[in-house]
């Protein structure tokens, strides 16, 4: 592909996204606050709200953000009743208007009901993953989003709350974390990061096409 272009990943966790961006391509550092021990790129601890400036932003080429999203997600419901419910606020706005302001390209993604803009939607039963998954995702670069193959990928693994918890409508979470990282596509990470994480399949697909368009 020619020279790497430099990726900056705003709450980047443990590398899930980060990993599908380096997979297209990109040479890849992550910000987040937690400790970063699993994280397999360039990473910056740190409260993302401190590198949200011009400046510094604009030493990379590309922005992709995942701000938290306990807010939106829909389980929430799940969290609350197991008395695990977050006080966490919604940060999409403040990184949106960030982002905007360096003038590069980004993406930014978070969970359906998420106020993005023009957002489009990944499935992770498209990539043949075991998982649906559902994320959406907003740029300022035209890209698309995918299909659902639900009938065709059959009975999905839920990753979230706990392992083997109980799913309303039937079913469980994920039994071993063998199943769940199979699951994901994603092989380094713990319980506890695998459920914030989204499939490195979804961030490739799309880091890919943000690719062609910096080269257009």
């Amino acid at each position: 592909m020619g020279q790497r272009l430099k990726l900056l990943d705003l709450f980047c966790g443990a590398g899930g996204a980060s990993a599908g961006y380096a997979a297209a391509g990109f040479e890849v550092t992550g910000i987040d606050v937690k400790h970063g021990k699993r994280y397999p790129f360039t990473y910056i601890r740190g409260d993302v709200r401190d590198y949200l400036n011009i400046e510094f932003l604009q030493q990379f080429d590309v922005i992709a953000a995942s701000p938290p999203c306990q807010t939106h997600s829909a389980t929430k419901h799940l969290r609350n009743a197991q008395g695990k419910s977050t006080s966490k606020i919604d940060m999409i706005p403040e990184v949106r208007d960030a982002l905007v302001a360096s003038g590069l390209p980004y993406v930014i993604e978070n969970v359906p009901n998420a106020p993005l803009i023009h957002p489009v939607q990944l499935c992770g039963s498209h990539f043949g993953l075991k998982v649906r998954r559902h994320r959406l995702f907003e740029s300022n670069v035209v890209i698309e989003g995918t299909g659902c193959n639900h009938k065709e990928q059959g009975k999905p693994i839920g990753i979230y709350g706990s392992m083997r918890d109980e799913i309303p409508n039937g079913g469980h979470t994920a039994k071993t974390m063998q199943e769940a990282n199979e699951a994901m596509g994603i092989d380094w990470m713990i319980w506890g990061e695998l459920v914030e994480s989204i499939p490195p399949s979804y961030t490739k697909y799309i880091g890919e096409q943000i690719w062609r368009h910096t080269q257009d």
